[in-house]
């Protein structure tokens, strides 16, 4: 699955702590870089400005809700 999400600098932490809690992969990809969504240093390192797009291949709710809460229309 993947979903497009906008993020900012401030939400970061807490994404990662949810994406954390997961028991399967999930990355962030932004352009040609793809990184670990479990890794704070790879996310907070991506482009802010510009929409960033969420694979996985699992399912966890509140990783879900959190996708919700910052997803942008495609």
């Amino acid at each position: 699955m993947y979903k497009k999400i906008r993020l900012t600098p401030d939400k970061v932490q807490h994404f990662v702590y949810v994406a954390g809690k997961c028991d399967f992969e999930i990355d962030i990809c932004y352009n040609r870089y793809v990184v670990d969504a479990k890794s704070f240093l790879g996310v907070f390192g991506l482009d802010f400005s510009k929409p960033l797009t969420v694979t996985y291949e699992g399912y966890n709710r509140e990783f879900e809700e959190l996708l919700q809460e910052h997803s942008i229309a495609c």
